[in-house]
């Protein structure tokens, strides 16, 4: 499943050389991740049953600066999803030139029980789905 989103450069997420911030690539990484959330089992939902989704790792490549007149599309995909666990990898672009990917893993959280749960079995459901299209 892959979702892709317009991914604007604003201002303040450029330094004086007019370079996107390293730290604006994170930021759109987790842009993603609720974009995919929202496609599959929206947080709203998921919270009404007292699960949150976790981060525990994420890994970035700058490969290409981007500047406040690129018009960068950011990529996810699910890659790999366990019992609890999961991974998503992610890809800046401009046009068919790469100029960040990435990496996050997580799980979910049971919010009463304060322990991992888990992977829901609305989200199960709706990544299936989507495979078989």
């Amino acid at each position: 499943m892959l979702i892709e989103k317009k991914l604007p450069v604003q201002a303040y997420d450029i330094d004086a050389m007019g370079i996107v911030s390293n730290i604006v690539y994170v930021r759109w990484f987790e842009d993603l991740r609720m974009e995919f959330l929202n496609a599959t089992y929206p947080l709203r939902e998921m919270m009404k049953s007292d699960i949150s989704p976790i981060l525990m790792h994420t890994e970035v490549d700058y490969l290409l600066p981007l500047t406040i007149f690129d018009r960068p599309i950011g990529r996810c995909r699910l890659e790999k999803m366990g019992n609890s666990s999961w991974e998503m990898a992610f890809e800046i672009i401009v046009g068919d030139t790469v100029h960040c990917k990435g990496k996050q893993r997580g799980c979910f959280f049971d919010l009463k029980k304060k322990k991992v749960a888990r992977i829901p079995e609305q989200l199960r459901a709706a990544i299936a789905e989507e495979r078989k299209k």
